[in-house]
């Protein structure tokens, strides 16, 4: 099976099923001299991981990270970072009506013909708890970007539950308020109209769909190249790579085929120092009146914010009665996917979100040399750094073996 890394400079590529002994993924790329540690990427596992609310699977995953390489004394030293999260809550039974009778709108049947086999516990490799590498992954990104010279913030939060829709929020109240209910939606009336929504169809046996929006301030200009290897086309692969995503759009988004070019164009002007606070650039230099582009323009990065959107279905495993075949008995016959199951995602994509936005955004400023791919301190050839470990022979009495001192008389 092909398809499981994700970047060019900085790559992280991931292994393991749902009910498989663990899950988890190399980071390669991440230059040296970054601090890091498992509490940095536990920290953003702890929000995504099962059993936070009545509105997420009950699965009992602890969700616990051990990192296995790559780090010397507490920073990288630019060496693949290997990473493991054990799956402690694994139930099996109750899949085992679908080994041969596939789930509606599942990937088993897909899987099954493709390879002839498949890993049917818990959806396999096709389930979404395989998107816990992809949070470990971006919590190091966030890390590297953390401590670089750039002041580069990621939010995202769930704008849209059903028909249920978020008035426009600022990054402020994003940053402020998403993480203050379990809905991760950053404004508090309408997140309590949605998990009450949600709330209903999980009591239906049903589920629902919805959209997060995300926005990145502190992205330098000129990143991206056109055509195959443009910013947005990059981020859309990022984000529709998540299960249950169907949509992505960014700036006005599918808005523009309703607006003329005179009214989506934006004129230059110069910046003056106080219009444009939110924009990476420096006094006198041109900057779009408006951001109805969403931070992009011929595929590479303006220095505006970038922001956007991307919408998902509602959970295919739900109990209320569906039908089905079973292509080894030959019967055809009514199926309840019970068990441990989300009743709307995006509550627990927002993380999922911003992983996959701070590992695109740090590939594209390594590729473009605004961060040294191999070592954070951008100092080549110095080898005599503050994160360097200190030779244990300076220190005789704590060195299994030690070098005498050669008396140059």
């Amino acid at each position: 099976m092909n398809g499981n890394r994700f970047g060019r400079l900085f790559q992280f590529t991931t292994y393991g099923e749902s009910h498989g002994e663990a899950m988890g993924c190399t980071v390669s790329g991440c230059p040296a001299g970054v601090e890091l540690s498992e509490e940095d990427i536990q920290r953003e596992l702890d929000r995504r991981k099962p059993g936070q609310s009545m509105i997420t699977t009950s699965r009992g995953e602890p969700d616990e990270v051990s990192i296995k390489s790559g780090l010397q004394e507490g920073y990288t030293t630019g060496t693949p970072i290997g990473l493991v999260i054990q799956n402690k809550d694994a139930r099996s039974g109750k899949y085992e009506p679908f080994v041969t009778a596939p789930r509606p709108s599942h990937g088993d049947y897909t899987y099954s013909s493709k390879f002839g086999t498949r890993n049917w516990g818990g959806g396999g490799r096709s389930s979404a708890r395989e998107t816990v590498n992809w949070v470990a992954a971006g919590a190091v990104a966030k890390q590297v970007l953390d401590q670089s010279d750039y002041d580069v913030q990621v939010k995202a939060h769930v704008n849209q539950i059903g028909d249920i829709e978020a008035p426009e929020v600022s990054f402020e109240e994003m940053l402020e308020h998403t993480e203050d209910n379990e809905v991760r939606c950053a404004h508090p009336e309408t997140a309590e109209e949605m998990r009450d929504a949600i709330d209903r169809y999980q009591e239906e046996g049903d589920s629902i769909g919805g959209s997060i929006y995300f926005e990145c301030r502190g992205v330098p200009r000129g990143l991206g190249a056109p055509r195959f290897d443009a910013f947005p086309a990059r981020l859309g692969q990022a984000l529709m790579a998540i299960p249950a995503t169907t949509a992505f759009e960014f700036g006005l988004g599918r808005d523009a085929r309703s607006v003329r070019g005179i009214d989506r164009n934006e004129d230059w002007e110069f910046d003056d120092g106080d219009s444009h606070p939110e924009t990476v650039s420096e006094e006198g230099d041109p900057v779009p009146v408006g951001n109805d582009h969403g931070g992009l323009q011929g595929g590479i990065t303006t220095g505006e914010p970038i922001y956007g959107e991307a919408t998902w279905h509602a959970p295919t495993s739900i109990p209320k009665t569906q039908e089905t075949v079973d292509w080894e008995t030959g019967e055809r016959k009514e199926v309840s996917v019970v068990g441990r199951h989300d009743p709307s995602l995006p509550p627990r994509a927002v993380p999922v979100v911003e992983a996959m936005l701070h590992v695109t955004i740090l590939d594209f400023m390594l590729l473009a040399g605004r961060i040294n791919p191999d070592r954070l301190d951008d100092r080549p050839g110095e080898y005599d750094t503050d994160y360097h470990p200190a030779s244990p022979v300076n220190d005789p009495d704590d060195a299994d073996t030690h070098a005498e001192t050669v008396d140059d008389e």
